[in-house]
């Protein structure tokens, strides 16, 4: 599993903490200022990425 900064376990618990919608994506790099990959374009297994984190970051309670 990808958890580092800008991967798609990262961008779907940082979307979920921010009350953001759920919206899988990720960036191949760095956060906003490296490649982003959209839903589209993600794999399978990059989008069950996205949504652990999303799952996780609501199983904990943690928001903003």
């Amino acid at each position: 599993m990808d958890k580092r900064h800008g991967g798609p376990y990262d961008r779907g618990s940082a979307d979920a903490y921010y009350r953001r919608k759920f919206a899988p994506h990720y960036y191949k790099g760095a956060t906003y200022t490296s490649t982003l990959v959209e839903y589209n374009d993600m794999t399978t297994e990059e989008m069950m990425e996205y949504e652990a984190g999303w799952e996780d970051t609501h199983a904990q309670g943690i928001y903003k």
